[in-house]
Parts: C-alpha cells; structure tokens; sequence
C-alpha cells in the first residue's frame, strides 16, 4: 500500500477535473478524495492504493480532461493512512 498527495495547479476548476479524477481513481481502484482548494487555481487529491495504480492516476492529473490546462503537479509521498474505503469528491 502507498499513498500520493498531489496539488494539481492551472485550469482545474469549473471543468470537470474532480469528476475526471473520481472517475479515474475508481477504475483504478484506489481510495481516497478529490477536492477543489479555495484559491480557485488548484485541486487537490489524496489516494492511496497499490504503486502502479496511483502512477496511473497521476500520469491522468497531469493531464486532466478537455478544457483544464495543468501548469504544475507538486506531488509527495506520505505514509498511507487506510483512512478510506473509496475514492470521493470532497466539497
């Protein structure tokens, strides 16, 4: 088990970032939670799962859907918590 806690920068709100993410982390099976960050120009998401799948999911933050423009991904790797038992958009 690992954990990534990654603040996406750039266009990412008001274009479907958190439900491309939430999508995303459930097929890759890895738990835990998106969010908008009030600031208006980042996102952040905490996962936790397996190490190729949370690859996966930040090679996806890196891109982001049509319409977001990802200028920066600053990602650490914290020790898991096993916190939580899916993958949800926090509001």
């Amino acid at each position: 088990m690992a954990c990534v806690h990654a603040i996406v920068s750039g266009r990412v709100q008001r274009v479907g970032f958190r439900f491309h993410v939430l999508r995303v982390a459930q097929h890759l099976g890895v738990t835990g939670y998106v969010r908008n960050l009030p600031n208006g120009r980042q996102v952040e998401v905490w996962a936790e799962g397996e190490g190729e799948p949370l690859e996966e999911l930040l090679a996806a933050l890196r891109q982001g859907p049509p319409g977001a423009r990802v200028e920066d991904v600053d990602v650490q790797w914290p020790a898991p918590t096993a916190s939580y038992s899916r993958f949800q958009v926090k509001y």
